[in-house]
């Protein structure tokens, strides 16, 4: 065939002639071809085959990595053990191989390396795959075994969402102007706060997929914290006075059937109750702090009555009764009302209960927490008999700083002690136009700062503002007590009660982050009293530091479990401020055994101040160690999460945690 030019059968006709030639040919050589040219067809086949099953196989086995690596996550973040966590996994990845036969996989699991907050979950799995083809395979492979290994990984971030409690001074010195600038501390930690607040909202509102990424609670805090008045009912408040922190400085024996049958206490189990028929509709109920908020009253108006009699008593007896009297129509009656409520305020509970994160419970008194109610301090006397708006009775005046109502009249030459405790004065009206107490006293002296705010999703606008709106009215008075405020703000982002708000607390992929701020040393106040009621201090969380706790001896609940350095009958301020600085230790080693990030910030102190100086050592060592940092003076420790920061440098340091809680987020 000359090149260029068709035959006429054409090529197709060519083909098949050449075809037809070959099957007609009985030559020896056309069969010799023939199985020559078999063996290469029937290898490729072969080695086709085997290809095509080993990626099948290899890709089954992803999946199933892929599918185990989802499903074993949930379970991560669930709490399982580590151990249910592995064969959890082991069984998930074998039930979806398919025709993939178990026996030829191993897996392995590489759980997070973290027990909180996120981190990466690792599978992996060896494939040994057995050919159909022996020979063949030999080939695939390139070796001289004919099986086929390989390796497959699936890798699965877990999620990483923040719970952020802002546990932030609010005592008396934040109104004082911050070094290096012209304006007052407690607006500058607002102004940080915030931003840093907007700065996690920001990347929160990025996270779609998850719920509720990033949540902040505030909790601020003076001499003692506020959880709100609106908790009075709950189950974990106090409510039957079982603690035994509950009647501390009351006396209830004053208040016997004896003296006044129709109006009595009775103890019974434990709890004391009220009796006899002056009760009202609150007989038999148990007599608490919160009863005592219920039952004080004060005349709070007078109505002109006409045509009504009313018996005056003019002279009185030493037991009360009424020597000689008269009767008159009056020109009024009184009105009377509550006079004070709960404004939400508790006392730190005993030891070890004030350092932990225990969820109250009836069974265990000690846990329940206490309203604070500040008793009544031994002073001035008064009594209005005649109605006149003239006290009657007025003397033995002791000028103590929280005198608020009036003593029991009855007893002849009462001790300070009697006169403070004397439960049966609090059941007295007190008259018309009496002087109020005044800011800061009262039954809720030393309840200083708004009620916490529980975690709000600042992914959502509406929540975000709710926090910062709670920034905005913070407001500076009292003392200092670091460590309520910490415990406090453990407890806003635990899942346990009083707040359950947060996520499980066993839930992985989540961090728990307590941020604390002070601009001071811990302070509790000491008073020279030691020849009166013996309280040798003023009221607060820790009540008065002149009274023991049952069963501990002499010692007092704020030297409860501190070293032999606190002087367990040294009434000294500076001693009450190493033992919080002792109580706040402990509770910062068991907030981070218990996997809570503590971050600390110092406001303007200075280390060439000997006071200062021991709170900066006592906040750094509270504080947690960084996941991502380097200490800058020993670059193989990690940095500490503690900020040594002025007025003018705040907001920069609070970009800076704003820094390493986003790391918290992407790096786990």
């Amino acid at each position: 065939m000359i090149a260029g030019i068709v035959p006429p059968l054409g090529y197709g006709g060519v083909l098949k002639a050449m075809i037809r030639n070959f099957g007609r040919d009985r030559r020896g050589n056309y069969t010799l071809m023939t199985v020559i040219t078999m063996v290469p067809l029937m290898g490729g086949l072969a080695l086709s085959v085997d290809y095509s099953e080993l990626l099948r196989q290899k890709q089954t086995t992803l999946n199933a990595l892929d599918a185990a690596g989802i499903a074993t996550a949930r379970q991560i973040v669930a709490g399982a053990s580590e151990a249910d966590v592995k064969a959890y996994a082991k069984d998930f990845f074998e039930a979806n191989l398919g025709r993939v036969d178990p026996a030829n996989t191993s897996l392995t699991v590489t759980l997070p390396n973290n027990n909180a907050g996120g981190g990466t979950l690792k599978l992996c799995s060896d494939l040994t795959y057995h050919p159909y083809f022996l020979p063949a395979a030999a080939m695939l492979v390139g070796g001289t075994s004919s099986d086929a290994s390989f390796t497959a990984c699936s890798e699965i971030r877990l999620k990483n969402t923040l719970e952020v409690a802002l546990a932030l001074d609010n005592s008396g010195s934040m109104n004082n102007l911050g070094s290096g600038t012209g304006q007052k501390r407690i607006d500058l930690l607002k102004a940080a706060a915030k931003q840093l607040v907007d700065t996690l909202a920001l990347q929160a509102q990025q996270m779609k997929q998850v719920s509720k990424p990033v949540q902040f609670s505030l909790v601020p805090f003076a001499a003692s914290v506020n959880v709100g008045p609106t908790h009075d009912q709950d189950s974990w408040m106090d409510q039957d006075g079982t603690s035994p922190i509950q009647h501390e400085d009351f006396d209830w024996t004053t208040m016997t059937a004896a003296n006044n049958p129709d109006k009595f206490a009775e103890k019974s189990s434990g709890v004391w109750y009220k009796r006899g028929a002056g009760w009202g509709d609150t007989v038999d109920q148990p007599l608490t702090r919160f009863s005592l908020y219920a039952d004080m009253t004060v005349e709070s108006g007078r109505e002109e009555v006409p045509n009504t009699k009313q018996y005056i008593c003019d002279e009185y007896k030493r037991n009360g009764t009424c020597r000689t009297g008269h009767w008159t129509t009056p020109e009024y009656i009184y009105t009377t009302s509550r006079y004070a409520s709960w404004q939400g305020c508790v006392e730190a509970r005993p030891y070890p209960y004030n350092n932990d994160d225990t969820t109250p419970d009836n069974a265990t008194p000690a846990t329940l927490f206490v309203p604070m109610f500040a008793p009544d301090e031994a002073g001035t006397l008064w009594l209005d008999f005649n109605r006149d708006g003239v006290n009657d009775v007025d003397s033995m005046s002791y000028n103590y700083g929280n005198n608020w109502w009036a003593d029991w009249p009855y007893t002849a030459n009462p001790t300070a002690s009697e006169r403070q405790s004397d439960m049966r004065k609090y059941f007295l009206v007190k008259p018309y136009g009496s002087k109020s107490a005044g800011s800061g006293d009262g039954p809720n002296a030393s309840c200083t700062t708004n009620p916490i705010t529980t975690l709000k999703d600042v992914s959502q606008d509406a929540q975000k503002q709710e926090i910062k709106n709670a920034i905005d009215a913070m407001a500076p008075n009292g003392n200092t007590n670091v460590p309520e405020g910490l415990a406090w703000g453990w407890r806003t982002v635990s899942s346990n009660e009083p707040f359950t708000d947060g996520r499980p607390n066993t839930e992985r992929g989540n961090d728990k982050v307590v941020i604390v701020l002070t601009d001071g040393a811990n302070t509790y106040s000491a008073v020279s009293d030691s020849g009166y009621a013996n309280n040798r201090s003023t009221y607060a969380a820790y009540g008065y530091t002149g009274l023991t706790y049952p069963g501990s001896g002499s010692v007092t609940r704020l030297f409860m479990n501190t070293s032999t350095d606190i002087g367990k009958t040294t009434y000294t301020s500076t001693n009450y401020t190493a033992a919080l600085d002792e109580q706040m230790q402990t509770l910062c080693a068991n907030a981070k055994n218990s996997n809570v990030l503590v971050m600390t910030v110092a406001l303007d102190l200075s280390t060439s101040d000997a006071g200062d100086k021991k709170a900066l050592d006592a906040l750094k060592a509270c504080s947690s160690d960084s996941r991502f940092r380097k200490d800058s003076a020993d670059p193989t420790k990690p940095a500490k999460l503690f900020w040594n920061a002025t007025g003018a440098t705040l907001s920069d340091n609070f970009k800076e945690i704003a820094d390493e809680l986003s790391n918290l987020r992407i790096v786990g």
